[in-house]
Formats: C-alpha cells, structure tokens, sequence
C-alpha cells in the first residue's frame, strides 16, 4: 500500500529541509492549522494522518502492529523516507512526541531536530517520578473509555483542551474524538495511557525541545522537567497556556518557541 494514501500524506511549502507533524490521540493533522503554514515559507512540510486517525486507510489498522508506540514509528520513518531528501524537523503532539522519539533513536541519522509538544514518556506516577495519575486512574479512565467512549470523549475532551477563553477547541476536540473508529481507538488508548518509555530518554542524540504549557492535566511541568533533564541536548520551553494543546490555543508562542530553538541550531 502506498505510504502517502496509508497516512493521508499532504506536503507543501518549499525548502532544503522538511519539517514533519504528527498530531496526538484522537486528532488529525489539520491539528496544526495554525503553526504548518508558518514554516512552508523556508521548508517542506509533512502532515499526515497516524493510521487509524483522520483519513488514513482504517482498512490498513493491525492491532499487532500497533500494540506497541514502534509500529508507528516504523510508519514516521517510512514516510520520512518517501518524502525527505535528508535530516527532517519532526513536531510531535503528545504521543506523538514519544513516537517521533523512537522514529530518531531507530535513525538518528534521518532527523535533525525533534520538536516535542506535550510530550510524557509515562502517564503513571512510579516513585519519584510524577506522571500525573496514578495506574488506577489511568485503568479507571480506560474502563470508562470502553464502556462509553462518547461519553469519555465529550466528558475528557475539553479537560484536555483547556483553553476555557476558546470553548470552540474543546468542541472541535471533541468531535474529533467522536470521528474516530471507536474500537481504534479504544486500542490506541491502551497503547498510549500504559507506555512507558523513560528507560530510552538518556539514549536520545537528537537536539529536542520539549515545548510544555504551564498548566496541563496530561502532562504536567514535573513531566516537562524530567524529560529534560534526562534527555541529553534538550530545551525545556514553558508556554503560558491551560491545556494539553498549545499549538491549538497558544499557536503564536508556540512558534515563537520553535523558531527560537531552530535558530539555535541554525536550521
């Protein structure tokens, strides 16, 4: 099956460099709305959808495959493959942070910076380290999301979202949520609330910013910090925002953040 069709794979803009997107849970590409157009202008730009979200081929969904973050990282590094003609620029949303990670540590030589927004490598507070749920609200929320997940969608959606200036995202979000395949994503779920991928932190040698609001319920500041102390070369960048979204509810300073930390590394 052709990559472009599997992802629904759009590109535009024009540049020596592309710089990819891939959205978050329950979202699809037209997530970065605001922040793609702003960067066509000096790179090529990626966006697609992660299969079984958006318009990717639903048909194309193998739940073996994707039991696991890898196999969509396996699917970043193919499409990464088909449309870049070197080192890429790839922004991750949420999971997505974490499946971009993977993708660079399988081939660091094919990525030249990770942009990551509201990433956490474990929602689970194990120890010392503060995820921001304990396992039993994570089984409890997903006990919930298999026994109502419309229900999940629109209770959850604009407690993710925040942004309570803007109710227009928390209905946008929730829409979203309640477009995808229910049983995908009741799948995917699984997959990314019981993740754990702290242990590949310090393996990380891709310059990576980890682009955090100040007030977010999935992925709070003490997720921010621990990554970046244990990520070697990375920026932690606080954003004034409530939410799990800022390149939805914050997109300027979520630009802003980026630029400054690809004007960094000269990209």
């Amino acid at each position: 099956m052709s990559v472009r069709i599997r992802n629904n794979v759009q590109a535009s803009g024009d540049g020596p460099l592309t710089m990819v997107f891939a959205h978050g849970f329950g979202c699809d590409q037209s997530m970065w709305r605001y922040v793609a157009p702003r960067f066509q202008d000096r790179y090529q730009t990626v966006l697609f959808d992660l299969v079984g979200s958006g318009r990717s081929d639903l048909s194309a969904y193998d739940y073996d495959k994707y039991g696991s973050l890898h196999g969509y990282a396996t699917d970043v590094l193919e499409i990464v493959d088909e449309l870049a003609s070197g080192p890429v620029i790839y922004m991750g949303h949420s999971v997505s942070a974490m499946i971009g990670m993977l993708a660079a540590l399988e081939a660091p030589d094919k990525f030249a910076a990770n942009v990551m927004v509201g990433p956490s490598p474990s929602f689970i507070n194990d120890g010392d380290y503060v995820g921001g749920f304990s396992r039993s609200d994570i089984d409890g929320l997903l006990e919930t999301l298999e026994s109502n997940y419309l229900g999940w969608s629109s209770t959850m959606a604009p407690a993710i979202m925040g942004a309570p200036e803007q109710p227009e995202l928390s209905d946008e979000l929730t829409n979203s949520f309640c477009r995808t395949n229910p049983d995908i994503a009741k799948h995917f779920a699984r997959v990314t609330f019981l993740a754990d991928h702290r242990a590949e932190l310090s393996r990380v040698t891709t310059p990576t910013l980890i682009l955090q609001s100040n007030e977010d319920l999935l992925a709070p500041l003490s997720v921010g910090e621990y990554m970046h102390r244990n990520i070697p070369q990375s920026v932690l960048s606080i954003v004034e925002n409530v939410g799990h979204c800022p390149h939805l509810s914050a997109p300027g300073a979520s630009i802003d953040a980026t630029e400054a930390f690809l004007r960094g590394l000269s990209l």
